[in-house]
């Protein structure tokens, strides 16, 4: 069976992230080691990663100091954890999996995602389920993403808006597929959007160069079905893809023209095969 590592964040986490971290630790396959990114915590959460450091040494702690509240942080820090592999000499590993601090996986959860993807080598990216609903493409929590792929096509996460859609997005232009495995179950101990109510899946759809039609019946369908972020989710998604501004450098801007020519046609092909079948 594959390998992985695990990289978490957490920021002020201290409600949740014993719990989270636990779940990885007890993992039916271990993970070969978990680096933990703390976003400059001001609560007992440094605490608690130093008592759970004791006991798993196999644990890795990356502080960063106090700078503030930052989503746009969060991609970063997985690329510290990507380079604190490399510049550790940390074992290499078959895939990385993305956690969050509230993140609570079933026992054998990497064990089912690593029997799914080494049985199709040709999945790019994978994550579980949660709630009731099935998800069309992998969450951002639970994301098994397979090393082959991810070194070859990116090496790091691109520090821009829409990072987690953009590996979806490379993996189809280059002959990978990405699934969800609704019988790999994980769980949010925190509701979604509650720190960022959604605004980078509407704005980010601008910055990938989304189609139209597609955007909006995205935001449509999760309207209608109220699932997966509810139906105020929904509303607010569509507000900032219809209002944002995107900057000219930097974390808020647009992606290179060939990257948005690509992700929107492939959208176009999509929409005419829904029609025409």
């Amino acid at each position: 069976m594959g390998t992985y590592f695990a990289i978490v964040t957490c920021r002020n986490s201290e409600a949740n992230i014993e719990e989270a971290l636990l779940s990885l630790k007890e993992q039916s396959v271990l993970p070969l080691y978990v680096i933990v990114i703390d976003d400059g915590s001001r609560d007992k959460t440094p605490e608690i990663l130093r008592h759970m450091q004791k006991g798993w040494p196999s644990l890795h702690v990356i502080t960063n100091p106090d700078l503030g509240y930052n989503i746009a942080r969060v991609v970063s820090n997985w690329n510290k954890a990507m380079q604190h592999v490399r510049d550790s000499g940390l074992p290499g590993a078959d895939y990385h999996m993305i956690g969050t601090d509230d993140t609570v996986y079933e026992k054998e959860y990497a064990e089912k995602m690593l029997r799914y993807m080494e049985a199709d080598t040709k999945i790019g990216v994978a994550s579980g389920d949660y709630g009731q609903s099935v998800a069309v493409t992998p969450h951002g929590a639970g994301r098994f993403v397979r090393s082959a792929f991810f070194d070859r096509h990116h090496g790091l996460y691109p520090e821009k808006m829409g990072y987690e859609s953009l590996v979806l997005h490379t993996a189809a232009r280059h002959g990978y597929t990405y699934r969800v495995f609704a019988d790999a179950r994980f769980t949010h101990t925190r509701p979604l959007g509650k720190n960022h109510h959604f605004y980078e899946f509407g704005a980010s759809m601008r910055t990938l160069g989304y189609h139209p039609l597609f955007a909006l019946g995205r935001c449509a369908l999760y309207f209608a079905s109220g699932r997966p972020i509810g139906r105020l989710g929904a509303l607010y998604m569509l507000y900032h893809y219809l209002s944002y501004r995107p900057k000219n450098a930097g974390y808020d801007s647009m992606y290179d023209r060939d990257t948005r020519q690509f992700i929107r046609g492939h959208q176009l092909q999509r929409i005419k095969r829904r029609i025409g079948g």
